[in-house]
């Protein structure tokens, strides 16, 4: 299950001890809506291990701009409470699962 991240609990959920992957979204965006089912299903697959959320970039500007997310789809990766990793753009399962795995 994924986790709703906010300008409010992005600290938090970063520093949960858990590694973060942190997916930066909109509702009008096509490749935002393409990831939707992947990102579910690695967030079940790998649910205990990783915690995965997603982030509105309409509703959470000041995290956008924080982190220079100027593109989405973007993933951040968290471990440790530090950013480990990006991605931006829709990708495939496998690709994805392998950056989860870099986690681990």
């Amino acid at each position: 299950m994924t986790v709703e991240i906010t300008d409010a609990n992005i600290k938090d959920v970063i520093a949960s001890g858990k590694p973060v992957v942190v997916d930066f979204w909109a509702a009008w965006c096509g490749p935002c809506k393409m990831m939707l089912p992947i990102l579910e299903e690695l967030s079940n697959e790998y649910e205990g291990r990783v915690v995965v959320g997603k982030l509105n970039v309409d509703e959470n500007p000041d995290t956008c701009e924080e982190y220079g997310i100027m593109n989405i789809p973007t993933m951040l990766f968290f471990q440790n409470g530090e950013l480990v990793n990006r991605h931006v753009g829709a990708c495939r399962k496998q690709d994805l699962a392998q950056l989860f795995d870099t986690l681990l």
